[in-house]
């Protein structure tokens, strides 16, 4: 049931009205011609300032609970990447594969995907991208292949948690899913997929890569215990990530939402960080770590939010969910794997993130529907995990599908490795292609 929106300025239509902002919003941000947070507040403003929401309608439409997890896991990622853990990983991955060219394209795709799955993808990448142009500089070979693959690695891994892509933290968000129940439902298809692509990936560049036995030496020979710069921050930081991951795991029962304990971890380690300093030092200190927080993200997802509340109001998604479901005839099964497909699709076109705070509204609406016609709740859930898979894996297909993809390109091109739209599209949309067959076949088998 939609709230009555209040008029609108000149009496213009509040539906017509609130979908040309929101039209008008994606256009802008999928140029690229101005920054999307300054472009999702602007549309916001509109949204308020023309009468489609009051303002405390549009502050309802905020979703505090992804704003805060992710503030909270920015601030965590921040103060923690200071210690050189994560550095330390990447050598220990080169050196694990004993210098071999493919092997550590291998141990630093697991060791980027594991991370994805904790960490913002974003961070991820640009944290170990710069330790992998390294060791590709010490090995004498091409780094396009080992940073391709991380690339794929970060967007797939991911997709295994609840707070390893801001599409699943919204869905999680959005509805009374559990940390529990996205490692259940989407780690084993995120292991499968993450798998499967290292097979083409063999062929297209494993079996190319070769390096000689001297410059695998130089690799041998790095020190990874000198990436810890403060081994008391580190001890710090993994005590305070467990307590945080532990509280994802166990604190449903208890009603305590995922923000509450990334904001409280986040909250915590400020505090072991800045014990021992004086006030002064330590507003220093806050003020410098509440810097890392990726506030163009957060203010993006505000503005994102009002924008998508406003055409919820108008009972646009609602009439859109209703169509797609009489073109699927309420087929369930059907539903979910255009749900599947269609995210993929267009998420490999254009930022899965506010794709998503669109979407979510329209399968909200479409859940009762299946709910009345006796499906249960659990296979219900299905289209959050459709919606999840598509939107996630979708990033994976071209150059501009997710952030982290821009990033290391960004990062590679400064150092004089060329990534192209085309070249990279030729490889990745047909990876992703496959790893969506794989969703395909494990909801089918699963779900449906």
């Amino acid at each position: 049931m939609h709230e009555t929106p209040i008029n609108t300025i000149l009496g213009f239509s509040p539906l017509w009205l609130a979908t040309s902002i929101l039209i008008l919003t994606y256009a802008v941000i999928i140029s690229e011609r101005f920054n999307r947070a300054i472009v999702a507040l602007l549309g916001a403003a509109v949204v308020i300032g023309t009468g489609v929401l009051t303002q405390d309608q549009a502050i309802q439409g905020i979703d505090f609970n992804t704003i805060g997890l992710l503030t909270g896991m920015m601030i965590l990622v921040g103060i923690t990447k200071e210690c050189g853990i994560f550095q330390f990983l990447a050598i220990k991955a080169a050196k694990a594969a004993k210098g071999s060219p493919w092997g550590i394209l291998v141990m630093l795709s697991i060791v980027t995907a594991v991370l994805s799955a904790f960490l913002d993808n974003v961070t991820t990448v640009l944290l170990v991208a710069p330790v992998t142009l390294l060791i590709a500089d010490e090995l004498k070979i091409n780094p396009y292949p080992l940073l391709f693959a991380e690339i794929n690695a970060s967007n797939t891994g991911g997709t295994a948690t609840l707070i390893g892509d801001p599409p699943n933290i919204m869905i999680g968000s959005a509805t009374s899913l559990t940390f529990n129940d996205f490692v259940i439902h989407l780690t084993p298809v995120a292991i499968v997929a993450f798998s499967a692509t290292l097979i083409p990936l063999w062929f297209i560049y494993g079996k190319t890569m070769s390096a000689t036995p001297e410059a695998r030496a130089r690799i041998m020979a790095f020190n990874e215990y000198e990436a810890i710069r403060d081994v008391g921050l580190m001890k710090r930081c993994l005590m305070v990530f467990s307590l945080v991951i532990i509280g994802f795991v166990f604190a449903h029962p208890f009603h305590i939402e995922p923000a509450t304990i990334a904001l409280g971890g986040a909250a915590l380690l400020l505090l072991l960080v800045t014990f021992s300093l004086d006030n002064e030092q330590a507003g220093h200190k806050v003020h410098a770590l509440f810097g890392q927080v990726e506030w163009i993200t957060i203010f993006f997802f505000c503005g994102l939010f009002i924008i998508v509340t406003g055409v919820e109001h108008t009972g646009l998604l609602q009439s859109v969910a209703d169509w797609t479901l009489s073109l699927t005839e309420g087929n369930f099964t059907v539903t979910a794997l255009a749900i599947l497909w269609v995210s993929a699709i267009l998420s490999a076109i254009v930022d899965n993130i506010p794709f998503v705070a669109t979407m979510i509204p329209m399968v909200k609406g479409m859940l009762p529907v299946f709910l009345q016609s006796g499906i249960p709740l659990e296979q219900a859930e299905t289209l959050w995990w459709a919606l999840a898979l598509g939107a996630c894996l979708g990033g994976n297909g071209t150059l501009v599908g997710a952030s982290a993809n821009l990033i290391v390109a960004g990062i590679a091109e400064r150092n004089g490795v060329q990534f192209r739209f085309l070249p990279f599209l030729k490889v990745a949309f047909p990876l992703m292609i496959l790893q969506v067959l794989i969703s395909t076949l494990y909801i089918w088998m699963r779900y449906l």
